[in-house]
Formats: C-alpha cells, sequence, structure tokens
C-alpha cells in the first residue's frame, strides 16, 4: 500500500499541488488587485489548503476553536513542525488573517508577488528600521478583526522536537497591544519532515489555546515568550517537546 500511495503521490497528487499553487497564487494576485485582499487575499488560500490536505491524505483534528472569536484580532504564533503548518492553519483556523513570514519568500516564483497583494507582511529583522517598517506594515492590517499569524521558531524542525522562541516575534506581538493566541500543532512532522518531499497520509492536530491579554502596560516581551512556549511545549507529546538544552 505504501508504495501504491508513492506512486499516486508522484504521478498525480504532486502535480496537482503544483497546479492548485498556481492558480491559487494567480486568483490571490488579481482578485487582491481588483476586488480588495480582505477577501480574496485569504478565501483563495484556505480553499487551496483544504484540497491540498484532501489529495494528500492529510486529515485535520482542531480543538479550542470556541477559544477565539472571529470579529477579534489576534496575534497568533504556533510552533513550526513542517510546511503541512501553513495549510492546517490556513485551512482550518477559520479566522482571517495575514502571514508575518520570511522576507526571502518574496522571490518564490508568483507565490511572492501573490503575498505581497494580499497584503502578507514579509518580516525584515536585520536591522531596527527593518523592525519599525514590519511593524508599521503589520498594524496597517489588524483592523476589523483581522489578525497574523507567526511562526516564532522562524523555521521548520529538523528532528520533530519544538525549537527555542526568537524573541523577535514577541518584541513584534507586544508592540501590536492584541491579545496573543497560542497555536500548537502536532503531527505534521510525520506527515511531511523537512529533509523529504515524500508524504505520510497522517492526522494532524491543531490546538487553539485561550488568549493571552495584554495588562495595562502591555507585554513584557520576554514574559510572553514564556508563557506561549510552555503553553506549545506543554501540549505536545514527548516525542516532540523541546529537548531540554533549548528550554
Amino acid at each position: 500500500m505504501k508504495y501504491i500511495y508513492r506512486v499516486y503521490l508522484w504521478t498525480i497528487a504532486h502535480p496537482l499541488f503544483i497546479i492548485l499553487t498556481l492558480l491559487t497564487a494567480f486568483s490571490t494576485a488579481f482578485g487582491s488587485i481588483l476586488f480588495g485582499s480582505r477577501i480574496w487575499g485569504y478565501y483563495p488560500g484556505k480553499v487551496w489548503a483544504k484540497c491540498v490536505c484532501f489529495i494528500w491524505g492529510i486529515r485535520i483534528k482542531v480543538k479550542g476553536r470556541e477559544n477565539i472569536d472571529k470579529n477579534t484580532s489576534y496575534v497568533f504564533v504556533a510552533n513550526h513542525q513542517s510546511a503541512v503548518d501553513i495549510w492546517v492553519v490556513y485551512g482550518w483556523l477559520n479566522h482571517n488573517f495575514k502571514w508575518l513570514m520570511k522576507k526571502g519568500l518574496r522571490k518564490v516564483f508568483m507565490v511572492g508577488y501573490a503575498c505581497h497583494c494580499a497584503g502578507h507582511v514579509f518580516v525584515d529583522d536585520k536591522s531596527i528600521a527593518g523592525v519599525k517598517e514590519t511593524i508599521e506594515a503589520a498594524e496597517k492590517q489588524l483592523k476589523d478583526g483581522m489578525s497574523v499569524v507567526i511562526f516564532p521558531e522562524g523555521s521548520r524542525t529538523w528532528d520533530g522536537h519544538l525549537n527555542a522562541f526568537k524573541r523577535g516575534a514577541f518584541m513584534l506581538a507586544s508592540e501590536f497591544k492584541l491579545p496573543v493566541v497560542p497555536i500548537t500543532i502536532d503531527g505534521a512532522y510525520k506527515a511531511l519532515p523537512r529533509t523529504t518531499y515524500n508524504v505520510t497520509p497522517t492526522t494532524v492536530t491543531m490546538t487553539i489555546h485561550p488568549p493571552i491579554y495584554p495588562g495595562e502596560k502591555g507585554f513584557a516581551p520576554k514574559k510572553l515568550l514564556e508563557q506561549c512556549f510552555n503553553i506549545i511545549n506543554d501540549s505536545l507529546p514527548p516525542e516532540s517537546k523541546a529537548k531540554v538544552e533549548e528550554k
């Protein structure tokens, strides 16, 4: 069965993935230009994510969706096990948002342009001026229930374990003065590790934790980082928890 699936994956599923990605990029870019990015910057990606998980045979289970309100703006912070995390969040969060993504992704053919048109925010943390520009770009999007999603590890895990969170993501979050929602994604590493393009059909669970609200003085970035890290780490199974030296 494994080998039959592998043949299907490379002859049907992966070619379909490429076609769907290009179609989604084109529809997102031109829909956002013509009609605005609030609808076209989100829904094509949502449909794309659901289609990709379907053709790959990945099942999604969601816990805690009752913890968020679709009319409230949040900063969502999630662990990053795999590229599958993108489709899980896009397809099943059920909350309009913009990604805070690596600046280098702007160079990806058509996808980078589509993300620009959709209003997703490219993060430049190489300088103080770059961070300020990122904050200003994100704040323009954060209104009327629009949220942002950040992967504070910065990149996908190599070994399945939770990596240390980067402080910059929480410095940005503290500037927005919005409730921060930790998200735990479990099973995505098994579905598609960083070291391969061979997908394994499995169930991925996304747990949406209760929001963390800023106090009168806002957030202390270091404390917020530790709080989100502990919430996400405690929700992972032993084989995915952070190694002791990384905590």
